[in-house]
This record gives structure tokens, sequence and C-alpha cells, in this order.
């Protein structure tokens, strides 16, 4: 059983040029996705106590992203990059949640797949930086952050089929991966993981 969709379209060159031309904001930037990750998961557990099936996966993926973000800060640190004084929203995941349904059990889907969506494109993502570093040790990072989202964007889908029909998450998210596509053409390009 295939537990997620792949992106529609790869991300471009300009984004990762970008990127590699302004390391030091895009580790800034890739903090504050690691704090939201692990945020968005607690919520989750926050929102929805009743879904016992769920709770056991969502506290470890908040805790897995908590020590990335820990991860990421010790790379900062030794980099000598200080802590952004604020932490700005972010475009991407706000114009995707502005299209979640707004019935409670249409939300948690869409949540959900939105959550799959996040982490999938973050892994194609991840590993585009891992392959265009030099550094070995910057490298060696990105490809375990890069498998880790992977598996993150399979989680997701997984805990929706707990509680939707298969038709019912797969037509959805194949809905989500085009809504995806379409917000990530829009957005300016930024040395930024979104």
């Amino acid at each position: 059983m295939k537990l997620n969709l792949d992106i529609k379209a790869p991300s471009s060159q300009e984004w990762i040029n970008a990127v590699m031309s302004d390391f030091d904001s895009f580790l800034q930037d890739h903090l504050d996705c690691e704090r939201k990750a692990s945020s968005m998961a607690m919520s989750f557990v926050a929102k929805y106590p009743d879904r016992k099936e769920i709770i056991p996966d969502l506290i470890e993926t908040g805790i897995e992203e908590l020590e990335h973000f820990q991860q990421v800060y010790l790379l900062m640190e030794k980099r000598g990059i200080p802590l952004p004084h604020s932490m700005g929203e972010d475009p991407y995941v706000k114009a995707l949640i502005k299209k979640c349904h707004s019935g409670r059990e249409e939300r948690f889907l869409d949540r959900l797949l939105i959550a799959s969506i996040v982490e999938t494109r973050g892994a194609e993502r991840f590993k585009m930086v891992a392959d265009a570093l030099e550094d070995p040790e910057l490298k060696k990072f990105y490809k375990m952050l890069w498998t880790s989202e992977a598996k993150h964007g399979h989680i997701f889908v997984k805990m929706a089929l707990n509680y939707f029909s298969k038709d019912q998450v797969y037509q959805r998210l194949e809905w989500w991966v085009d809504q995806e596509q379409e917000i990530l053409d829009g957005l300016e390009i930024r040395a930024a993981l979104h």
C-alpha cells in the first residue's frame, strides 16, 4: 500500500541556487521549520486526544522534529549564525492551510495530508541541498534529514488511513498535490525551505 503520493514537480534550479548563495539564511529558516513541525505534531495530540491510535506516532514525530531543531541550532552556533529575533510566517504553509475544509473531520483529514505534503516536499528539498553541498559533514546531515522527512510524509498518510477510507484519503491527497504545486509555483524564490 502506497502511503503518500509523489510531489507533482521537482523544485527548481533557481531555488537551490538561492539556498546555496545564502546558506546562513536558509539555516535560520530551516531551524524555524523544525520548531514548527514539532509544534504541529504536538498540536494534533492536544486537539485530538481521542485519536489514541496515532498519538504515539505524533509524539515520536514531535520529539524527532525537536531533535532536528537542536541539531540545526548546534550547526548554526558552530558557524556563528545567530538565532533570528523573530520567526516569520511561512507563506507556503499559510497558503496550504487557507485551503483546508472547515468541518472538524474534514479539517482533521486535510491537516494530516498537508503535513504529509510538507514533509514530502521537505524531503525532496533536503536531498537537493545534500547533493549541492560539498562539506562532508553537512552533506551527511542533510542526507539524514532527507530520509527522516520522507518517513514523516508516509506516517501522516498512514495516520489518516486509521480514520478515513483509502478512496477518500487518496482522492483528497491527489487534490492536495495539485494545490501544493500551484502554491509553490506562485511563491517568491528565497533562501528558505519553502
